[in-house]
């Protein structure tokens, strides 16, 4: 009887050897007696296989980041922060890596999204000896992982392009562990090192671009703390030409003579849908998860993110944005785009919302959520200070579910456009604090263009990162990271250079 489908492949051996075989747990024991395979332990407890066929990419790295204890900073299921490959979608649309699969650049784009350090390096910008040491150094620490793009031909093995990580060495036979993500086709397997070597030095014929390696560790803080860059909204890309192109022409032509013309030139032609693509980043859990109190991880994490919010709002960049929007002649403008505030019950609702949709593992639309009631209290427990909380009951179908989303607190009043309510106070996020965030964010040369020699110097001094606190200097340089990355996304110039801006 004929049966559809394909189960594994056998592995071609020569040259690889099977990690299971006599002859690969004796590289193993040997690797271990010799420690290179002190990598191996955090990355085989959160070894995975690729969901779909085109994946590795995805399945490679998201391995990677929780053997690295990285905070991904949002939910995946239920309560947990977790990596996993649905969630890797800001450098390219998961439907197309789906039918198309993912290129080595756009992989190490992901990689500096989700937070972590990355060095990449394609075949023909180093050497196999380079190689072989940054195989050696992630092998003798926990802290590091080498992800390979490959192509298979060179293994014998059927298949193209593929992704995995590095899962140890052997330096007496100079052979390589890799853990095949597509565990459904080929088990784990050792490899010689130079085979591997001449499996990288292959050109992915959809980029034109030599395949490589990245070394993939932990940075020194967490980035993101409260703000992100979203490409999830389709008019991200018409958002991030605007900050990145038409913004410096438009000060190079206006010829403005004061901060304010400068911040009305920047703001009063933002694109639609602008509140789209920066998003500060919500803590949220179930409404019965909570009860009265927060657990020590919440307080810490809400102590940042209220530390960053109040380093913001301490700059001198802070105060001018603040006077714009609440000076006579921005009131009477339209400028919807920078409209965080809205009406209260409205954001208490699209805060619930947001809140079922990921607590549920979902993403990108809120079709079928419906908030049924909000209310926003105050928290204070054991002599703490309050804490704010929106709640709400979410329905979406036959079920309900409870959600609280914790805010951090500000003591600073919002414009005078919103000034009937004094419930905002202490609300977040606002359009001030939001949009100086993202002015600190864009690349030095932004500013190049104003004429005015002494007004160029005032600016430079607002938007320099050097004077900012570290706490706030991290989240800004974490922004214009991802917009350098969103930029060469829009160009379709991840693939050729790899790179990351830092300062």
């Amino acid at each position: 009887m004929a049966m559809a489908g394909l189960y594994r492949r056998l592995l071609p051996s020569p040259p690889a050897i099977d990690f299971a075989s006599s002859d690969g747990k004796k590289l193993f024991i040997e690797a271990i007696q010799n420690g290179t395979m002190e990598g191996f332990y955090r990355l085989i407890s959160y070894f995975q296989t690729q969901s779909e066929p085109a994946y590795c990419g995805l399945a490679s790295l998201s391995m990677v980041l929780n053997a690295l204890a990285i905070d991904p900073g949002r939910k995946w299921k239920g309560p947990w922060r977790w990596f996993d490959e649905s969630m890797l979608d800001c450098c390219e649309p998961l439907e197309n890596v789906k039918t198309k699969g993912i290129s080595f650049g756009k992989v190490v784009c992901l990689a500096h999204c989700a937070g972590a350090k990355v060095e990449a390096f394609r075949s023909n910008q180093t050497t196999i000896d380079e190689f072989r040491k940054h195989v050696m150094r992630c092998s003798i620490s926990d802290n590091c992982h080498v992800i390979s793009s490959y192509h298979r031909s060179a293994f014998k093995q059927t298949g193209t392009g593929h992704f995995s990580p590095i899962g140890g060495y052997h330096a007496g036979r100079d052979m390589a562990l890799i853990l095949d993500v597509a565990r459904f086709k080929y088990p784990p397997h050792w490899v010689p090192l130079s085979l591997l070597w001449e499996a990288m030095n292959y050109v992915d014929d959809t980029t034109g671009q030599y395949r490589g390696f990245m070394l993939i560790s932990t940075p020194h803080r967490e980035p993101g703390l409260l703000y992100t860059l979203s490409c999830k909204h389709e008019s991200w890309v018409s958002i991030a030409k605007y900050i990145m192109e038409d913004v410096p022409l438009l000060l190079k032509s206006k010829g403005v003579n004061d901060i304010q013309k400068v911040l009305s030139v920047v703001f009063t032609s933002l694109p639609s849908n602008f509140g789209e693509f920066i998003k500060w980043i919500a803590e949220v859990r179930r409404g019965e998860d909570g009860g009265q109190s927060l657990s020590p991880e919440e307080k810490a994490r809400l102590a940042i993110k209220e530390e960053v919010l109040k380093q913001v709002q301490e700059t001198d960049l802070f105060r001018h944005v603040a006077a714009f929007l609440s000076s006579a002649n921005s009131c009477c403008r339209n400028i919807s785009p920078l409209n965080y505030e809205g009406n209260l019950p409205d954001i208490a609702a699209t805060v619930c919302c947001q809140g079922a949709e990921i607590l549920a593992g979902k993403s990108g639309s809120l079709d079928g959520y419906c908030c049924r009631e909000t209310c926003v209290r105050c928290l204070k427990a054991n002599g703490d200070k309050p804490v704010t909380v929106v709640s709400g009951t979410v329905v979406n179908g036959k079920s309900e579910q409870g959600v609280d989303m914790l805010v951090p607190s500000s003591k600073t009043k919002l414009s005078c456009c919103y000034s009937a309510s004094s419930n905002y106070i202490g609300m977040h996020p606002a359009s001030n604090d939001v949009l100086t965030a993202l002015l600190l964010a864009l690349p030095p040369e932004t500013w190049s263009g104003i004429k005015d020699e002494k007004l160029l110097q005032e600016i430079s001094s607002l938007v320099t990162t050097k004077k900012l606190p570290t706490l706030l200097q991290e989240e800004v340089l974490h922004l214009r990271c991802q917009l350098h990355l969103l930029k060469r996304c829009q160009e379709n110039k991840v693939d050729e250079d790899l790179g990351v801006p830092l300062s």
